[in-house]
């Protein structure tokens, strides 16, 4: 396994830009959120509107120090395709909120969703073979899509 460089830089820079597009997508969908809040039928085990927030910052942050783990490894080609798995699930999270809030289109939220967990999963495995902690970071991740995934599902059905 390569050595972690032992630097902050790219934690800083893995956090600010996981976050920056998480909250880009706030702000995207900001006016979509507060009248799905009071327009939309959701399912039970819905969280309260002010968990979402609370959750998605502690998981960009996560996310954002898992691939700075990666990043900091010496450069190989297994290294860069991490890091474009990565942005591409980020990529697919970032659209999943456009599709789900905006153009309330929840069926195709649904199954954009399944993509994104797929590929969570496939980074995970990439992400474990060279760094098994930013794998582990990156569980409560997949977790909460899975979540998201029946919330999803749930508000299809309630909502057709």
């Amino acid at each position: 396994m390569n050595l972690i460089k032992r630097t902050w830089k790219p934690y800083l820079f893995g956090i600010l830009l996981t976050e920056a597009v998480g909250g880009l997508a706030a702000v995207l969908t900001r006016e979509a959120t507060k009248l799905y809040g009071v327009t939309i039928r959701k399912p039970p085990l819905s969280p309260p509107a002010a968990v979402f927030p609370v959750v998605w910052t502690i998981l960009y942050a996560l996310m954002g120090v898992s691939a700075a783990r990666i990043y900091s490894l010496s450069p190989s080609a297994e290294r860069t395709g991490a890091l474009r798995l990565y942005l591409l699930q980020l990529a697919v999270n970032f659209a999943w909120s456009i599709i789900f809030f905006n153009y309330q289109a929840f069926g195709l939220a649904f199954f954009w969703l399944i993509l994104l967990f797929a590929l969570l999963v496939r980074m995970i495995l990439v992400f474990r073979d060279l760094d098994p902690t930013a794998a582990r970071l990156q569980l409560p991740y997949l977790l909460w899509v899975f979540f998201a995934g029946y919330l999803n599902y749930g508000v299809w059905m309630l909502n057709r």
